[in-house]
């Protein structure tokens, strides 16, 4: 393989599609959203994407079976727009790989008439949050109040938005595609499923869905547990205190 090759494995009819990409980033909030949407919805997957711009490495199953790193294009129907969703393992590793990669996809995208692109990631703030907000990017000021009654709050960001999440948008507006970048607030560090959460009930009112949450709050909950028993073990080592052992109620990392 010299090139990045899309295979369809099912040929489908979309109607008015939205491109919703959810693959690793800060505090892997959209990797975590797209995960869940295909696996709640029961999502069917249409396309992979395989490339050599990804790292030179296989990932081993459990069932010992081992597998291509790869991207995956899954068909969701709604109501108004079908969703075409975009799962993977990694974000390709160079910025030439990413220009090259975050291209095809568009491409295949455009085949299905698809003009509007919606990318989902975190917003780190090196800050835990009670309630994390959901902020926004959009590629025209035009759609910035169509979003923002959805409750995607706009002018609080700063910096750049980095791969796919950045990039498909940029390159989607030089094909006169509409989108918008929904940022998760994040503390950044670790995983937050919390965040992810509040991104899907903004993307869910955007397209007229309602995606059920449950799975992710109970690892959102879980994740709360583990971090404040972290930190007063911190507490603890700081002010030279030592913590009695709790056997079988000892948490472990959870992603």
């Amino acid at each position: 393989m010299n090139e990045t090759t899309i295979i369809v494995h099912k040929k489908v009819k979309m109607k008015k599609p939205v491109l919703v990409e959810g693959l690793p980033g800060i505090g892997l909030v959209g990797k975590l959203a797209v995960d869940h949407l295909v696996k709640e919805k029961k999502a069917l997957k249409v396309a992979t994407l395989y490339s050599p711009h990804f790292p030179h490495q296989v990932i081993m199953r459990k069932s010992g079976v081992l597998r291509m790193i790869r991207l995956k294009f899954y068909h969701l129907p709604g109501p108004k727009n079908d969703l075409l969703l975009l799962a993977g393992d990694v974000q390709p590793v160079t910025s030439e790989a990413q220009y090259e990669v975050n291209g095809k996809v568009l491409d295949y995208f455009a085949k299905h008439g698809g003009r509007e692109v919606v990318t989902l990631g975190g917003y780190g703030t090196g800050k835990r949050a009670e309630f994390p907000k959901v902020f926004g990017a959009a590629t025209h000021k035009k759609d910035i109040p169509t979003y923002s009654k959805h409750g995607v709050v706009f002018g609080e960001t700063r910096g750049s938005i980095v791969g796919a999440a950045g990039l498909l948008l940029g390159l989607g507006r030089l094909r006169h595609m509409h989108g918008v970048c929904l940022m998760g607030e994040t503390h950044g560090g670790y995983v937050d499923p919390k965040s992810a959460i509040q991104v899907i009930d903004c993307l869910g009112k955007m397209v007229g869905m309602k995606f059920d949450t449950a799975a992710l709050a109970k690892k959102a909950a879980m994740g709360e547990k583990f971090i404040k028993k972290m930190e007063a073990k911190a507490a603890q080592a700081a002010t030279g205190e030592v913590s009695k052992p709790t056997g079988s109620d000892e948490l472990t990392y959870i992603r």
